[in-house]
């Protein structure tokens, strides 16, 4: 399985031109079968896709209908062994609390591959790999 981050939902709904080889690549993942994301990550979706200040913002009922499609993949509830999971990724690695509930949550599905633009390409966090797929 391979997790997936925030950043590729929002990519994959872009409509900005100059973004357009990440949308076809954040949807290249969407259409695998093996995907992976944790509520956190649909919570900030969300958040991100209609918040008013985006110029390309989505509706309501448009963003909820996209995070019920994306919850065919497996999704990781938040719970307090990722809440610990964090705390404890975090004090070794030095990442954001919230990247770290990420990685959390990819770990405890057993995801050997985390697909993000915002952390720190080919970072191995226990058995974790951290992947920019916009890196050419």
């Amino acid at each position: 399985m391979h997790f997936i981050d925030t950043s590729i939902l929002l990519y994959s709904i872009s409509k900005d031109l100059s973004e357009s080889m990440k949308r076809d690549a954040a949807i290249a993942l969407l259409d695998r079968d093996d995907g992976a994301l944790s509520v956190q990550v649909l919570q900030e979706f969300y958040v991100q896709a209609t918040r008013p200040t985006r110029e390309d913002r989505l509706s309501h009922d448009l963003a909820v209908g996209l995070i019920s499609t994306w919850t065919r993949f497996h999704v990781q509830d938040m719970t307090l062994a990722i809440l610990n999971g964090a705390f404890d990724i975090k004090a070794r690695f030095a990442l954001s609390y919230w990247d770290s509930a990420i990685v959390a949550a990819a770990r405890a599905l057993g995801c050997r591959e985390l697909y993000s633009e915002d952390m720190h390409h080919g970072l191995q966090v226990d058995g974790v790999a951290i992947i920019n797929p916009f890196l050419q």
